[in-house]
């Protein structure tokens, strides 16, 4: 008898595809780097665009599990955890390699139901972290929030444009030492570029 033809599995989505929505996200900031990233993963726009269509198809899904579940489901065991206490509150921070960026994992931090608190991309504790201390350190990609944060301190957190946006406010030196204030954006923790609002006050 004739009838409908079997419906094909969906083909599972992989760390690289995960990779891909990091990209894609990052590519209204830094399409230059993002089109170099493609490349070095040998895969097309097409397959960017598909990889978050589908990323935002299992966010949107009904019956999704936790958000921590998903990453593991997509990412696999993550290569450490930890208890945290963020104020009064517990939570378990869980890492990924990020290939990409070998030097990165990528960070989420769940509350005890599995809801993620923050999301993004973090310095591997073997590796060197970034420590700036002048603006033109700044470069596209070098730095985490955490580590712009350390080097400028005290900075003030921004308002992001986007749930994976984030935003800090620091005043930094430039290669003449005249101090600057300035407005670092980053996606998914990783900074994008850095604007230069004019000179800070002095004292």
């Amino acid at each position: 008898m004739g009838g409908m033809p079997a419906r094909r599995p969906a083909t599972p989505f992989t760390p690289l595809d995960f990779q891909l929505v990091l990209l894609r996200r990052m590519a209204d900031h830094q399409p230059g780097l993002v089109e170099d990233a493609r490349r070095t993963l040998g895969v097309s726009v097409a397959d960017m665009r598909e990889a978050n269509r589908r990323w935002q198809a299992m966010l949107h899904a009904p019956r999704q599990r936790s958000a921590a579940a998903r990453y593991r489901s997509v990412l696999g065991a993550p290569v450490s955890e930890e208890d945290r206490r963020i104020g009064d509150l517990g939570c378990r921070a869980l890492r990924w390699p990020v290939p990409l960026w070998p030097t990165l994992r990528f960070e989420v931090v769940a509350g005890g139901n599995g809801a993620v608190w923050h999301e993004w991309l973090v310095r591997a504790p073997d590796a060197a972290g970034a420590a700036p201390g002048t603006l033109e350190d700044l470069a596209p990609w070098s730095c985490t929030v955490e580590e712009v944060a350390r080097a400028f301190a005290p900075a003030r957190p921004l308002e992001g444009t986007a749930p994976t946006r984030w935003g800090l406010a620091f005043t930094a030196p430039d290669a003449a030492g005249v101090r600057r204030d300035c407005a670092a954006e980053f996606t998914w923790g990783l900074l994008q570029r850095v604007a230069v609002r004019g000179a800070a006050p002095a004292g």
